[in-house]
């Protein structure tokens, strides 16, 4: 079977939209699934939907990738968005050529290749997803190196190029998982910028002319299908063999902090996409923290112990969806300081995203280190609701319980893979900090009461002593024997 290519693509009939050439205004640090599956989706469907009439350039941010694959498909590449919207199954499919090449600057002659582009008057836009190590500043950069090691460094060499050129600035689009992504790659670039020596009036074309977006991005990509038999399906439906294929959830919300203007300048907005430009990314990810990561967190737990294995399979059962849906309509939702329909909104795609016939996201998996996971997903929703209400939240209070549970249920020993509790029918392995572990090892025989109280009481694990919240104990004490004595589902139903 042919290789996929524009000639091949053309002969397998395929009817969707598709640009062969457009000038190249973008160039994207990463050539990952992920940034293929959401920033080259979304610029694809700029040029179908707005005319933004403008490629991507891929550059490999590290010695080995996907550059020879892509050049081999001249950057085409088979994008299935899969999941569930309004409860309804979607599985969608598209061929991107938003791409047009690939560049490996490790290459022989490959970094005068990027070099050449930032020159380009064409440049627009340049995005990064180089993990969350790549913005970092590393002294041992030189300015005359062939690339530079790390990412903060090659782009000030690309945005010295550019100067250098005379060429305008450009918008930066950081997607790397950190906090104040695009302020942090901004302070790396001024550090390098000290340390070549570069010029004043540099610095301020940089600082000035430029602009340093942090981002949050949103979506699951599962990246390329792993079962040759379902990829060799799918390779012979489609009439050429892709080696790129990708997948993503079919959810996306792409927030990008930045000027006003900048939103006419992207073309997102115009072809009605899930992109947004705002003052402030701090909201959003509060929002995202708070309703999607909080609620795998507040449920999870309880949902192991009550028998489930797959979060999809929660969404089907009755006690378990409600319970989560009380919790974040009544407990989380009235704390956050955004519109109300839109984090509605927001909590109503949670649903859909978790009832995905697509993935089967294993319980286990969410529940890693869930000791600092309540504490920055649950806790900010449960101490402000506490303040606003002077109540405690029902379902919060016993998701805290549930927690307690889950890392204390019939401790069997603790290993080097972690702490091995036992459920009705198997164990499983609690994993942690080893402090954490030690702890509730430590603690294994104890009552009910007397393990409350330390686990609540815990400043290294809560920052505070949450024995001091008014009714907290008590009720946590009332809530865990009655995981203990009636099984977790029943403790849910309970509180609904």
């Amino acid at each position: 079977m042919a290789v996929l290519n524009y000639d091949v693509l053309a002969q397998s009939g395929y009817k969707g939209f598709i640009l062969r050439d457009a000038p190249e205004k973008v160039m994207q640090f990463g050539e990952g699934n992920f940034l293929r599956a959401f920033v080259d989706y979304f610029f694809d469907v700029a040029n179908e939907k707005a005319g933004f009439n403008g490629k991507v350039v891929l550059v490999q941010p590290i010695a080995s990738g996907l550059t020879e694959m892509i050049n081999k498909q001249e950057g085409l590449y088979t994008l299935y968005l899969r999941g569930s919207e309004k409860g309804q199954k979607v599985d969608m499919k598209r061929v991107i050529s938003s791409c047009s090449r690939a560049i490996n600057p490790y290459d022989n002659g490959g970094w005068d290749k990027v070099l050449e582009l930032a020159r380009s008057p064409e440049l627009e836009f340049i995005v990064s997803n180089t993990t969350e190590a790549g913005i970092v500043y590393d002294p041992a950069c030189n300015f005359d190196d062939v690339p530079p090691s790390s990412f903060p460094a090659k782009l000030t060499r690309v945005l010295y190029e550019r100067f250098k050129a005379g060429q305008s600035g450009v918008a930066i689009l950081s997607c790397e998982l950190i906090d104040n992504n695009g302020k942090e790659l901004l302070a790396c670039v001024n550090k390098y910028i000290a340390q070549w020596k570069l010029s004043d009036e540099f610095k301020a074309w940089v600082n000035e002319k430029n602009i340093f977006c942090s981002t949050l991005v949103d979506r699951i990509v599962p990246g390329r299908i792993r079962d040759a038999q379902e990829l060799a399906e799918l390779n012979k439906i489609n009439g050429y063999e892709d080696n790129l294929l990708d997948v993503g959830e079919v959810f996306g919300v792409w927030v990008i902090e930045g000027p006003a203007e900048l939103e006419a300048k992207l073309p997102f907005k115009r072809s009605n996409l899930p992109v947004h430009v705002v003052p402030d990314v701090t909201p959003y990810k509060k929002r995202k923290v708070r309703i999607l990561n909080g609620a795998h967190t507040g449920f999870v737990p309880g949902a192991y112990l009550a028998g489930f294995n797959i979060v999809r399979d929660c969404m089907h059962n009755d006690t378990i969806r409600s319970f989560m849906n009380k919790m974040l309509y009544d407990e989380i939702i009235p704390t956050l300081p955004l519109d109300k329909k839109d984090l509605n909104d927001f909590a109503e795609a949670v649903q859909d995203r978790f009832n995905n016939p697509f993935v089967n996201h294993e319980l286990m998996s969410i529940s890693l280190n869930s000791t600092s996971k309540w504490r920055a997903r649950n806790m900010p929703s449960f101490l402000e609701y506490f303040e606003e209400k002077k109540a405690l939240p029902p379902c919060l209070t016993m998701s805290l319980a549930a927690y307690i549970a889950f890392y204390s249920n019939n401790i069997q020993e603790l290993n080097d893979k972690g702490l091995v509790c036992k459920r009705e029918g198997n164990t499983y392995i609690v994993s942690d900090d080893r402090a954490v572990l030690e702890f509730y090892y430590a603690r294994k025989d104890y009552g009910i009461e007397s393990l409350v109280h330390d686990v609540l009481c815990n400043k290294d694990f809560w920052g505070m002593d949450l024995t001091t919240i008014t009714g907290l104990e008590q009720a946590v004490n009332k809530d865990l024997h009655k995981i203990r004595e009636d099984g977790a589902e029943a403790a849910f139903k309970s509180v609904i």
